[in-house]
């Protein structure tokens, strides 16, 4: 009798054990699915859309947790939802980057164009034996001055936009193209680059 007893708790021993772990394979499965989905979001997303890309990280934390906790149903369900959820945020990181590629687009097609056009007409300016009227020395320094800046801030801007890092190249191509629209102001040119020229 001691003896059957025995076999049958250990029937339920093994039985409660092989309940516990008829999810752990799916989840692991699923675990696997979801690491990989947010290494693969991460190179775009973690720049582009930071927040989300946390947020989904997070996720994945949590169900890296429920894991290692043995609850298998929650991993699962956690895991599977990441998978789409990383979907959606590359989707998002693409679109965003789209966006910033236009814009950066937009920006080294005219800043460039407005730097040239500056530097034209302080070279004319430097040459001319007397300024126009409006323009004194100290306003033509500032003006250099100011195309230096706007130089290499550009160069800078250009340096970010090659290493990946979209938002600060595009903060500073914004930055260099008030610059020179202020400095094309000072020197009295229009948003086009022309401007009167110097008094003989």
């Amino acid at each position: 009798m001691v003896k059957k007893s025995w076999k049958y708790a250990l029937a339920l021993v093994c039985a409660a054990t092989l309940a516990c772990n008829s999810g752990k394979a799916p989840a692991e499965a699923a675990m696997k699915l979801a690491e990989e989905a947010v290494n693969g979001a991460k190179a775009e997303a973690e720049t582009l859309v930071p927040d989300d890309f946390k947020s989904l990280s997070d996720d994945l934390n949590v169900a890296k947790d429920a894991m290692a906790k043995g609850d298998y149903k929650a991993a699962l369900a956690s895991a599977s939802s990441i998978q789409q959820k990383a979907n959606d945020v590359l989707a998002k990181a693409k679109a965003k980057k789209d966006e910033l590629t236009k814009t950066w687009t937009d920006l080294s097609d005219s800043v460039p164009k407005m730097v040239d056009a500056i530097k034209s007409r302080v070279d004319i300016l430097s040459q001319a034996k007397k300024l126009p009227a409006g323009m004194d020395a100290a306003k033509l320094t500032a003006a250099k001055d100011g195309l230096a800046s706007a130089t290499t801030a550009w160069g800078e801007a250009q340096e970010a936009f090659k290493a990946g890092k979209w938002t600060d190249a595009i903060a500073k191509a914004t930055s260099v193209k008030d610059k020179a629209t202020e400095v094309m102001a000072s020197l009295g040119m229009n948003a086009g680059g022309a401007a009167p020229a110097p008094a003989k």
